[in-house]
């Protein structure tokens, strides 16, 4: 499809992308979502939480929210999204991967930007247990690139009417490149700091295959993608990793109307994530790339986000009842 204008105009503060950024995953605070836990258990006897929240009526359409690195269901963007479609006649769930939910897992591997295996058994997990018609995926960051690939690789259920993906690294080694930039190395260090500190259970756990040395060697993100990452989860090596978990390379075959929104001052994210061709010879893919947003921080009048507003009407307007 064409490239979609954007009308998407922030106030004067929030036109900085490193201050929209900092205040929507810092400051900002979203009340009234009441969120139920459901764990289930994994084909490889490991536990994923579930967080759900519900349309006040019952209803047979459900959006799934997936959250970025180090995220989790509990952050702003996620109960934002999930306040806007509850209000809007959705039910929601929202996937902790694997580490997130605030319990270590029991297996070694934990999570990744391409582990669409994963979200595609939790799919059909939801698909079976309950009885949504209606399907809308939503990802965020790394969770839009899950969303992304998993869309261009595996067979989608019919179900799932519509996605939307918001600051989505589509090439991870052109992300992973701008993170590691002086301007990134406040989020680089924060990032690194709780992975860390996962791994550092992870070898308590698993001694054998993580030492404390192990860990003292890993100095940046790459390091940490090198050495846990992609052995963890059947990679040779991060730029292993990168290649072949980038949805990039799969955006050509989406067939359910998607939504990609990256904004051009997103620091995170590289020339190479604003698929500009690919939406072009892609009659289901739909990109936007508003001036501003930084990365995840859409911020908008009365703290409910662009991408909230964005999501629910790309959502009414390809869902059909």
């Amino acid at each position: 499809m064409p490239i979609l204008a954007s009308h998407y105009n922030p106030p004067h503060l929030f036109k900085n992308g490193h201050f929209a950024t900092i205040y929507s995953g810092k400051i900002r605070q979203v009340k009234g979502v009441q969120q139920k836990r459901e764990e289930i258990t994994t084909p490889d006897n490991d536990f994923l939480d579930l967080d759900w929240s519900f349309s006040e009526e019952k209803t047979n359409k459900l959006v799934v929210i997936l959250h970025g690195l180090e995220g989790n269901a509990q952050r702003p963007y996620i109960t934002g999204s999930a306040k806007i479609f509850n209000q809007n006649g959705y039910d929601a769930v929202c996937l902790n991967y694997r580490t997130c939910s605030g319990k270590i897992n029991k297996n070694f591997r934990s999570y990744h930007s391409g582990d669409t295996d994963e979200l595609e058994w939790v799919i059909n997990f939801i698909l079976k247990k309950y009885n949504y018609h209606h399907i809308v995926l939503k990802g965020f960051s790394l969770g839009g690139n899950l969303t992304l690939k998993y869309l261009g690789q595996h067979k989608i259920p019919s179900e799932i009417k519509v996605a939307i993906a918001v600051s989505a690294p589509c090439d991870l080694y052109g992300s992973m490149l701008e993170i590691h930039k002086r301007k990134n190395y406040l989020y680089a260090l924060r990032f690194k700091r709780t992975l860390l500190a996962k791994l550092k259970e992870k070898q308590k756990l698993f001694p054998e295959k993580v030492s404390k040395t192990d860990v003292k060697k890993i100095i940046t993100l790459k390091d940490f993608d090198d050495f846990y990452t992609s052995k963890a989860h059947g990679f040779i090596n991060a730029l292993d990793y990168y290649d072949k978990s980038s949805s990039l390379q799969f955006l050509k075959n989406i067939e359910v109307p998607t939504l990609i929104l990256n904004a051009k001052n997103d620091s995170f994210l590289s020339e190479s994530c604003f698929p500009i061709e690919e939406a072009r010879k892609n009659n289901n893919l739909f990109l936007e790339i508003p001036a501003y947003g930084g990365h995840v921080g859409f911020y908008d009048a009365h703290n409910v986000y662009y991408n909230e507003k964005r999501a629910l009407e790309f959502a009414t307007k390809f869902t059909k009842f």
